[in-house]
């Protein structure tokens, strides 16, 4: 990996992503993931298996964008592809489950895929 700063947001946004899997498949019933997500004891207790879910599916995130950067330059397709689906996730979240997504999810993706693209 070359220390640009497209890579070293792209390396940013994948280590958010398995902070947010650590949150949603392991603390989510804990007083820091509850906070995290503004949840009831009783609430995130009833959704913890959904949580789960969904916090491999952002680690699957994270791995895609690690794998891009392991590639080096070759892959730039790898990381135009995972900033992508960063991004329509932290859009959708955003326009379904919280407005807060747009600026932790979709905003450092769309920023991400300029700078890749921008090979700064």
């Amino acid at each position: 990996m070359t220390f640009s700063i497209a890579n070293i947001v792209v390396l940013l946004i994948a280590l958010l992503h398995v902070y947010i899997l650590v949150l949603e498949m392991f603390l989510w019933t804990t007083p820091k993931g509850r906070k995290a997500f503004n949840l009831t004891p009783e609430f995130a207790e009833q959704t913890k298996v959904l949580a789960a879910n969904q916090g491999l599916y952002n680690g699957f995130l994270a791995a895609g964008l690690f794998w891009g950067l392991w590639l080096g330059p070759v892959g730039f397709s790898i990381k135009v592809f995972f900033l992508l689906c960063v991004l329509v996730a932290g859009l959708y979240g955003a326009a379904t489950a919280s407005k807060r997504i747009l600026f932790i999810q979709a905003i450092p993706a769309a920023v991400g895929l300029v700078l890749v693209y921008l090979g700064v």
